[in-house]
């Protein structure tokens, strides 16, 4: 028979009194039933973050934004604190509110944001037809299956194999055997791939062989045997301040004039004057909405706006580091900060963050239930050898604190969940150890046992 733990002996014992797999001041109810558990004000008046494990434990509301310890999203942030119960597979599909906050599976934040969950995910040919939102965002006006962003170019929701469903998609603008390089090759289009490596085939615009690269822009014409064949493509080259301001796609590499490096990186310096006329790099063309230099990015959204080292100025720099998506925060908040379309991880400006903290979130982790590094293969795919799987375990064996968040090795989350990583098996996990939580002291000093 279940107990109960609603009073101050039960809310301080270090048992899980109603079996409800939450402890003592972990448990809602010794929240709202025992005075040791509630809010503590303290008598001065200091504002500073909740952002340190510590600090979430110490029942203080420490940045006064009205949620403390658990409570605030900033402590549920940090997976070591354990305030949110649901973050595996199994947690998150038993159809239950592990952590007693009103959301069960998938429609818990810590389900649909936890690093190592992929029941939550629409990333799977069999998820992407099932007509179910298993991330839970439809609501957000993120659709269900192919009207899902994460399920284009996956399953039925990729062109190829859906050639005449008289649907777009893989969301490119063009629909069945209009699209030639989603479904060229595909017989319902009468099309049968070809070698490209004939002039002829190499000059009709064409992509014949449905590799996704036409004509000079495909290595089997540019790189041809045939000198016939690289004397065509030579002179199409895109690489003289004619053609580099023609407005025209002369290699068909899929870049136009000085969005071409063979234009915007010439050795000739006439092209590179003449690009120079069409750069988005200074504070004014870089705060005035409009994609100046014609690549489809505009103002912070281009790298020219970005980095010096592309040309931007200083001004054109700082302003754009206020507005870029690069901090973890911004990275991992599940918004298109800098409005380029691309949300968190997805953006470059997140993939390719100097930040380590940033660029560890972003990492093919392989078992995140993402293609993170874009490379066409999820989760253990991406690890067909065993060599992530030897990375993943030395660091999290070397006594280091990589990715900065204070917690080393086999204490940090990341190694702790991460199926790649086996030299955390021995002993109970993060989140494992079911004790108390009256404050990080009241935890077993072990490295095996908790944070």
């Amino acid at each position: 028979m279940y107990g109960y733990e609603i009073d101050e002996f039960a809310c301080q014992d270090g048992e899980d009194n109603d079996f409800d797999g939450l402890i003592d001041c972990r448990d809602p109810e010794c929240l709202v039933f025992s005075v040791l558990c509630g809010e503590v004000v303290p008598d001065d008046d200091i504002v500073q973050p909740e952002d340190s494990f510590e600090d979430c434990f110490d029942r203080i509301d420490n940045d006064h934004n009205g949620q403390f310890d658990c409570g605030d999203r900033k402590c549920q942030n940090i997976a070591e604190t354990c305030c949110l119960r649901e973050f595996t597979n199994e947690l998150c599909s038993d159809g239950l509110d592990n952590d007693q906050n009103g959301f069960a599976d998938c429609e818990d934040f810590g389900c649909r944001n936890a690093k190592f969950v992929t029941v939550c995910a629409e990333n799977t040919p069999e998820r992407c037809s099932d007509g179910i939102d298993n991330n839970n965002n439809a609501r957000f006006g993120d659709g269900i299956d192919c009207a899902d962003e994460d399920c284009f170019g996956i399953g039925q929701c990729a062109e190829p194999g859906n050639c005449d469903d008289g649907i777009d998609n893989d969301q490119n603008g063009l629909t069945d055997c209009e699209d030639l390089a989603g479904c060229f090759a595909d017989p319902v289009c009468g099309n049968e791939p070809e070698p490209e490596d004939t002039l002829e085939k190499c000059s009709d615009g064409v992509d014949n062989d449905g590799n996704m690269f036409t004509d000079c822009g495909d290595f089997s014409c540019s790189m041809n045997p045939n000198q016939q064949v690289v004397l065509f493509c030579r002179e199409s080259a895109e690489d003289t301040v004619e053609k580099c301001t023609d407005g025209e796609d002369n290699d068909g590499n899929g870049f136009a004039d000085c969005n071409d490096f063979s234009c915007s990186m010439s050795d000739n310096q006439a092209v590179v004057e003449a690009c120079a006329q069409f750069e988005e790099t200074s504070l004014e063309e870089c705060t005035d909405g409009e994609d100046n230099d014609g690549d489809g990015f505009i103002d912070c959204a281009d790298f020219s706006c970005q980095d010096a080292m592309d040309g931007a100025s200083m001004e054109a720099v700082e302003f754009c580091s206020e507005a870029l998506e690069n901090t973890f925060e911004r990275c991992t908040d599940g918004e298109d900060n800098d409005g380029n379309g691309f949300v968190d991880c997805a953006d470059f400006s997140c993939a390719q963050a100097d930040d380590p903290l940033v660029v560890l979130a972003c990492k093919e982790s392989g078992t995140n239930a993402f293609d993170m590094n874009f490379d066409g293969f999820i989760d253990s795919q991406d690890d067909p050898g065993g060599a992530q799987t030897a990375m993943a375990n030395e660091f999290c064996s070397n006594g280091q604190d990589e990715d900065l968040d204070g917690f080393i090795d086999c204490e940090d989350f990341d190694c702790a969940y991460d199926p790649l990583v086996t030299v955390c098996n021995d002993g109970p996990r993060v989140c494992e150890w079911m004790g108390p939580i009256g404050s990080p002291a009241d935890e077993p000093e072990s490295e095996t046992d908790t944070e």
